[in-house]
């Protein structure tokens, strides 16, 4: 059977269950974020500007044309061009840190952008998907309502958004103490579901994980590299670039997973494309973040050994004002 033509199986409760998890993913990286992210950005804007155009102008453009290049089926097409278009995942934060890179940078970058991938995620996906010569097909026959998708993502990730930096806000440390275990759970809850949804539907993703291999894989490595490629082209200094590049390359696919089936039906393709994703994005980013982090310490421990102040920044590029300067990021 045609991929395009399969459809995964899910209860209502499935569904539901998984649109309370993104709500706590979106709720937790809100308790997370203070106005002075926001300050941050508006002060010295460079890095957020170059990181909002590699997320929302070049790597759908990117995404685009790797469809066309691989020649997959339809619904493969059409859920890299969703994964493309969702907002940057949380997960991104956590392997900043991990590389030493500017994790006040990627705090910033990730509470700006989830703001406006409410609007920007509909807008991406139709215009996009409409533009394919075999997606748009499938956009047609689903009849997507992009204002309803608009809604349905306001719902499921602006109020959470919106309601954690309420909280944030008005109670600072209540919101330190439970952030955290915030964080875990929610991410815990999104594995769970993955998992589950892989098990209920083995049969179906193991006829058709050989198709998606290969394309999730270039398309992750790409998007990482596309966030790499931009923050060295703006003249970003080393932690900036480790920021942006898991900014760009990490996608809440997870997310995306939910609107495959609120809209699209559970289409099979889609469905394991935005599944395997989100395994395989976590895996290759703790990968590169594993080795960023032991090339730092060699160059720090060899820098130190020749008297040097400062060695995790001694690439060829100056590091950037404002959220990317030294010393607003993670120590090490």
């Amino acid at each position: 059977m045609n991929i395009d033509d399969v459809v995964l199986n899910f209860s209502p409760a499935s569904l539901l269950a998984l649109n309370i998890v993104l709500g706590l993913i979106m709720f937790g990286i809100a308790l997370d974020t203070a106005p002075s992210d926001f300050r941050a950005v508006a002060r010295a804007p460079k890095a957020m500007v170059i990181a909002l155009i590699a997320q929302i102008v070049l790597l759908p453009a990117v995404t685009f044309g790797l469809t066309l290049l691989l020649d997959v089926q339809a619904s493969i097409a059409l859920g890299m061009l969703l994964v493309a278009a969702c907002p940057p995942g949380n997960v991104s934060q956590v392997l900043t840190y991990r590389s030493r890179g500017n994790v006040a940078l990627s705090v910033s970058m990730t509470a700006v952008a989830n703001v406006l991938y409410i609007f920007v995620l509909p807008i991406s996906i139709a215009f996009w998907g409409g533009l394919h010569p075999k997606a748009s097909e499938l956009v047609r026959a689903v009849s997507l309502d992009g204002w309803q998708m608009l809604l349905d993502i306001f719902l499921i990730i602006g109020l959470p958004f919106l309601a954690g930096l309420g909280i944030r806000a008005m109670w600072p440390r209540f919101a330190a103490r439970v952030q955290p275990t915030m964080r875990w759970v929610s991410l815990a809850g999104l594995v769970g579901f993955i998992v589950a949804a892989l098990v209920g539907n083995w049969a179906i993703f193991m006829a058709y994980i050989g198709v998606v291999l290969l394309a999730v894989f270039l398309h992750d490595a790409i998007a990482l590299g596309l966030g790499y490629a931009s923050a060295r082209l703006g003249g970003l200094g080393v932690r900036d670039r480790k920021a942006i590049t898991f900014e760009v390359g990490i996608r809440n696919a997870g997310l995306g997973l939910g609107l495959v089936f609120a809209f699209f039906g559970g289409i099979g393709g889609m469905a394991i494309v935005a599944g395997w994703w989100g395994i395989w994005d976590i895996i290759a980013g703790l990968t590169l973040a594993t080795l960023w982090a032991r090339r730092t310490r060699a160059s720090e421990a060899k820098a130190n050994a020749a008297g040097a102040a400062d060695p995790s920044d001694t690439a060829d590029a100056p590091e950037s004002s404002g959220p990317g300067a030294p010393g607003s990021g993670a120590t090490s």
